[in-house]
């Protein structure tokens, strides 16, 4: 989840603004409540997560507004009045396979602050909702953009056209005139986003009557047009591919400076066909939700007073409820709104681009009602399942590992191409599936084997006492799809290649591969992390399955550690396969036998179990 960070000076400030009190220690107990868990609450800041479907509390402003509507403070609006500002924004041709969407905002007279620091914060947090409404909602720039600009320096009517790479002016923060191509080769922001604007000929741009650029969305803003400590009235653009996110971002960046008091005003955009749109349309949003789905999935009956409350604390309103006279003769879904059943009318914010279902509404609901308040009983919705194919498997061997005192561990399917395959010695199977913007040089492509976080995992541990069994039975990627294999790690003294092959035997024979069918070639000199002549490939019926050996010095070394190790991996899919393929042609007697497997297994389980219980042993 998003974690943001809220100076209480600046929410104190918003709520005073909006006639609210601020205290900033009832916050550690309020937020939670809205679903947004404060991680730390002193008294300069608060720093809290917000779920990546809430957009809109993603600002001081937008955050301050939502604390009001549950604390009972705010009236249940849910939406805003905007006026006309008389402005336009032209959009000529040749833009469809550009940038196509555009919307625009104008928001006046905003309460930037008092001193020149406080207008100083404000531009600071401006920048960053604009930033985190990119990473969000955006998705990089790749869905929508914002650009925020001192109304007061430029001219209307504006226009939105597409220019070729020779088109040149002042991009942000500097005083030199560039290029179209000069920016997206060699202006940090240009370099950033250039990929966004790969394959195209010419590019948009927004201008005002002087011919002075507004903007070259999804890069960067014109110099001239930069937001300053003197800047109370705004304009904003909006470009995308999205609709809804577009106009989530426009309605957000609204909210936030209407909150300080500012005066929203609606654009007109002109497309060349003649079609107008005006935009921000602050009109609420309106939900019928069946009176059924609420009981059925809170597990209670709420009066109609206590949804009105409920909803009313999470910023939307009860319109109506009443006996439904145009919907379904019968529910086909839970959603459905049935003739003579009940119902409810909802309104809701049209910022609030998370509800896209009358079960969002419920959830709402249940917030705004509080999960503390609701009865602790079972859920009584009866859902048919049984068990995946692979299941079974799966947990056959878990017990299989267990049995001989591995311990299961679960790690990240992340990896980097070193641990792959540099360190171990092992091929690529596929081309392998590389992050395009990794967090972190560790993170760089998904894992082609699991063994490399194994002895990550040992080198983590390598201060605490011996031995150290691991396993885990997890997820790969190969060619773009997910494979499963097994694979462990043992660090101790006086084991080695006896020891694993010993693993290797318990396992097949657990999972009723036949003894017969098994057998056990030399590894190629210098292929995977093996001390030569110590490790071993894996067939049943000549179709390979995996490997397992002693673990090399030298690649013990690469990965930090000294204590012997031995180690194996295995690909499941292939182990099922051969499995199948064996049971399939074996006789009566010998798959009565794998069918005893099970009780077998749960037998060795309970004397495991028994024995750990004795011993004192988790």
């Amino acid at each position: 989840m998003p974690t943001i960070t809220l100076d209480h000076s600046m929410m104190k400030r918003i709520q005073e603004l909006n006639g609210s009190i601020h205290n900033k220690n009832d916050l550690s107990e309020l937020l939670p409540k809205m679903g947004c868990p404060v991680e730390l609450n002193n008294d300069e800041d608060i720093e809290i997560e917000v779920f990546p479907d809430r957009p809109d509390l993603l600002s001081h402003e937008t955050m301050a507004k939502a604390v009001r509507s549950f604390q009972g403070d705010d009236p249940g609006v849910s939406s805003i009045e905007v006026s006309d500002s008389g402005i336009t924004i032209n959009v000529e041709g040749g833009l469809e396979g550009i940038r196509p969407i555009i919307m625009g905002a104008v928001v006046r007279g905003v309460n930037t602050g008092e001193s020149y620091t406080e207008r100083g914060t404000f531009i600071q947090y401006l920048m960053d909702h604009q930033e985190k409404l990119h990473m969000t909602l955006g998705r990089k720039r790749s869905l929508a953009s914002i650009g925020v600009h001192d109304l007061s320096k430029l001219k209307h009517p504006f226009r939105y056209e597409a220019v070729s790479g020779d088109f040149s002016f002042e991009p942000l923060a500097s005083e030199d005139v560039m290029s179209i191509s000069e920016i997206l080769n060699s202006h940090p922001k240009g370099i950033e986003y250039s990929k966004l604007m790969d394959g195209l000929e010419t590019y948009p741009i927004i201008l005002d009557s002087n011919n002075e650029v507004i903007s070259f969305p999804p890069i960067i803003n014109g110099n001239h047009t930069t937001v300053s400590e003197d800047t109370n009235d705004f304009f904003i653009d909006v470009t995308g591919f999205d609709e809804i996110a577009c106009e989530t971002c426009l309605l957000l960046v609204s909210l936030s400076l209407s909150e300080l008091g500012g005066q929203v005003e609606s654009v007109e955009v002109r497309d060349k066909d003649g079609s107008v749109n005006v935009t921000p349309n602050f009109g609420s949003k309106t939900y019928r939700v069946p009176n059924r789905l609420i009981e059925k999935i809170l597990g209670m009956e709420l009066s109609d007073s206590e949804i009105g409350r409920a909803i009313r604390r999470m910023g939307g309103l009860l319109l109506e409820s009443r006996t439904t006279t145009n919907g379904s003769e019968r529910a086909e879904r839970w959603s459905d709104c049935v003739v003579g059943e009940r119902e409810h009318i909802f309104s809701m914010p049209r910022w609030r681009s998370d509800i896209m279902h009358p079960v969002d509404i419920v959830e709402d609901i249940a917030i705004g009602f509080g999960y503390e308040n609701m009865p602790d009983i079972l859920s009584s919705v009866h859902i048919d399942a049984s068990p995946l194919k692979s299941s079974n498997l799966h947990r056959r061997i878990r017990m299989s590992m267990r049995s001989v005192g591995l311990q299961e561990i679960q790690s990240l399917t992340l990896s980097n191409e070193g641990d792959q395959f540099e360190k171990t010695r092992w091929p690529i199977v596929s081309e392998a599936t590389v992050i395009s913007n990794p967090i972190t040089v560790d993170h760089t492509v998904l894992r082609q084997y699991i063994f490399p976080s194994l002895m990550n995992l040992l080198a983590s541990n390598r201060h605490h006492e011996l031995p150290q069994r691991v396993y885990e039975l997890g997820e790969v990627v190969h060619g773009g799809g997910n494979k499963t294999r097994v694979s462990w790690a043992c660090a101790e003294s006086g084991a080695g290649f006896s020891t694993a092959k010993g693993i290797v035997q318990s396992l097949l024979r657990d999972l009723g591969a036949p003894v017969s069918s098994v057998s056990f070639e030399p590894v190629a000199e210098g292929r995977g992390p093996w001390i030569e002549g110590r490790g071993a490939r894996v067939l049943i019926e000549e179709c390979e399955i995996g490997e397992f050996g002693e673990v090399s010095p030298d690649v013990m070394s690469l990965f930090g550690l000294r204590t012997p190790i031995h180690a194996g991996e295995f690909d499941i899919d292939v182990i099922s396969n051969a499995i199948i393929a064996f049971q399939e042609g074996a006789s009566d007697e010998r798959r009565m036998a794998l069918w005893s497997l099970e009780s077998l297994l749960e037998e060795k389980q309970r004397v495991l179990t028994e024995f750990e219980e004795e011993n004192g042993e988790t």
